[in-house]
């Protein structure tokens, strides 16, 4: 029996970091990376997405990296290819090529920047869609990309093109959860695109997360929505207390500079980012530090791990 939309994309996924040394992808580090997660149980892998750098990744980079998700994700967790782009030519390219390199799945952000009106993000995710038979997880990204995916569009969306079965909402409000299933159906799923609203948003119906925090702490997040999803609500309340200085601490700039700093401090890969991103201030890193401190000696935690 092929499982829904719902079960396929339900739990913990991760927004992969694209670990760089020396101007290059450091394949070694990237790999360690995903087996962690893997390990730690997560339930899908997302690698080229916009917390991967995939604006600064050539093509052949990107290829590869989706690429070694597949292979080393060998079916243990759905690898959902970062397909976006403002340019619909482009988001068609890439489409195309992440279904060539293998992905189950692919997350197509809104256009940044140009600001398209409804009708041409319809136009937009029509023409992506028709270049694939993979499931389509729409993003939306309003503080990014300046342009929210409306409810009615999502409905749209969801009646014109078969292959379109999920959202992330990364608006930061709980309030559109609610609205998104009324319009699109209590079987759409929806995942929370703000690590610290995945528990508000899963007690509105949300049934996972594209999560940044879990490049850092994949075990802890697994942990939080798998208390949810099994109706322990104490032991998932307490978790998200107890995670939600983390969450604050991996925004306290961009994303992802403070995850990748997040990720060299514990001596997993380097925080280098591509230009234009730069590397974070010393406070913000030292408040950084501070919080990761508290966060590795919380005895939570250390019996989850």
């Amino acid at each position: 029996m092929t499982p829904s939309p719902a079960d396929r994309f339900s739990g913990v996924f991760t927004a992969l970091v694209t670990p760089f040394r020396d101007g290059g992808i450091d394949f070694d580090a990237f790999d360690a990376l995903v087996e962690r997660q893997l390990a730690a149980g997560v339930n899908g892998l997302v690698p080229v997405g916009t917390t991967g750098e995939a604006a600064t990744l050539s093509e052949d980079e990107a290829d590869e990296l989706i690429r070694r998700t597949v292979q080393l994700a060998r079916g243990r967790a759905m690898v959902v290819a970062g397909a976006g782009s403002n340019s619909t030519a482009a988001a068609v390219a890439k489409v195309e090529r992440a279904q060539a390199a293998g992905a189950d799945g692919l997350l197509v952000v809104t256009p940044y920047y140009n600001k398209p009106t409804q009708r041409g993000l319809v136009g937009h995710y029509e023409s992506v869609c028709a270049a694939t038979d993979l499931p389509v997880m729409l993003y939306s990204v309003p503080g990014r990309c300046g342009i929210e995916i409306a409810v009615s569009t999502c409905a749209i969306l969801r009646e014109k093109c078969p292959n379109v079965v999920a959202i992330k909402e990364a608006g930061g409000s709980v309030a559109r959860v609610t609205q998104i299933r009324r319009a699109c159906g209590a079987d759409f799923p929806i995942h929370s695109g703000d690590d610290g609203l995945t528990l508000p948003f899963m007690a509105s119906g949300a049934v996972g997360v594209t999560s940044v925090v879990s490049n850092v702490a994949p075990a802890e997040m697994v942990a939080m929505v798998a208390a949810w999803q099994r109706g322990d609500w104490a032991m998932a309340l307490a978790l998200h207390d107890e995670l939600s200085e983390l969450f604050d601490a991996l925004f306290i700039e961009a994303n992802p500079g403070p995850a990748k700093a997040a990720l060299e401090l514990a001596g997993l890969a380097s925080a280098q980012l591509r230009a234009p991103m730069a590397p974070m201030e010393t406070t913000s890193l030292d408040h950084l530090s501070g919080v990761l401190s508290r966060f590795r000696a919380n005895p939570l935690f250390q019996e989850i791990r």
